[in-house]
């Protein structure tokens, strides 16, 4: 039998590309259900991440069209959290479930090798960048930096893959586990150890609009895959404390013996390089193990990821809407 194939594609602030975005992605759907690798059950699934333009009207627009579900966030919740609400959903009516850009940039002819190696037993599938040579020089720079330093923080990463992947909907079912507030999909689903395979692609250029995700945001999302899935800052702290006394230990010394031969002679240069390098290392350390309490602070409250809005679904009917949300047949 036919697998139910379903696609996610968070959303936010895209009138721009969004009527394309359907259009292709829908065609590829209807081109696989025709060859009878895919059930005509599959289905596209938007998410609205709390859009400001048009994006939520388009998308209920669409959903009159058949094959497609669209899901309105409260609020902005972040990417990724859209995209788990997508998946959530998602994994109820569906055998296996993919995550994409609504920009167009991850080539939509792919997914017949993810169904192909779907076919072939592969939980998850991860669609990675065959090279960065389209990207300036800064971009590809601060990307290629990206993974060495989580692969130097003990974060699994697979390498130039960002959000395009395939994965059944039983990994999903043990994704619903895992009950962090802030879920670093990227890290999580190479950790949960299924058989996987990597499927290379050339990315696009971006359809229209902006990009979602300009340097600042490139940098929280870094750091919120470190802080989430490695303690070696914390370790680096201690080690860096050590060194610094150690190395206060020994101008302690020097300076003693300076001073008990009578060469000393008092420094301006040297007091105040001292003060700033012990202050540096002090405020530097202060805020790493700030970002882990802010996680613990975070995470003790056990507030909901996202709220569910407003639906767009002709063909279901709405069971619950809020947290984690299911929408039956």
């Amino acid at each position: 039998m036919a697998p139910v194939l379903s696609i996610v594609i968070p959303c936010f602030n895209e009138e721009e590309v969004l009527p394309e975005t359907a259009r292709a992605v829908r065609g590829k759907l209807a081109e696989l259900v025709q060859s009878g690798r895919l059930s005509d059950a599959s289905f596209i699934c938007f998410v609205d991440d709390g859009s400001r333009d048009k994006t939520w009207s388009i998308i209920k627009d669409l959903s009159t069209g058949g094959s497609i579900v669209g899901i309105k966030l409260a609020h902005n919740a972040g990417h990724q959290k859209a995209l788990i609400a997508g998946l959530m959903y998602s994994k109820d009516h569906s055998d296996c479930v993919i995550s994409m850009d609504a920009d167009l940039q991850d080539d939509i002819d792919v997914i017949d090798e993810f169904i192909e190696a779907y076919s072939e037993g592969c939980k998850i599938v991860y669609g990675a960048r065959r090279d960065r040579s389209r990207d300036a020089f800064f971009k590809r720079f601060t990307a290629e930096f990206f993974y060495k330093v989580m692969k130097a923080m003990g974060v699994e990463l697979v390498f130039n893959h960002a959000d395009y992947r395939l994965v059944d909907s039983a990994v999903l079912h043990h994704l619903e586990e895992y009950q962090e507030t802030h879920l670093f999909l990227r890290g999580i689903f190479p950790a949960m150890g299924f058989t996987s395979r990597i499927v290379y692609y050339d990315r696009k250029a971006r359809l229209a609009g902006n990009t979602k995700y300009p340097l600042k945001k490139q940098i929280a999302f870094a750091l919120e895959g470190i802080a989430s899935f490695s303690v070696k800052p914390l370790k680096l702290v201690t080690w860096i404390g050590m060194i610094v006394f150690i190395l206060c230990s020994v101008m302690g010394v020097y300076t003693f013996w300076q001073k008990f031969t009578g060469n000393s002679v008092p420094g301006w240069a040297s007091n105040m390089l001292s003060i700033y390098f012990l202050g540096s290392v002090q405020i530097l350390s202060l805020g790493v193990i700030g970002e882990y309490i802010g996680k613990i602070y975070e995470e003790v409250k056990r507030r909901p990821r996202y709220i569910i809005e407003d639906i767009a679904a002709p063909a279901f009917k709405e069971a619950k809407v809020g947290q984690n949300s299911v929408f039956e047949a």
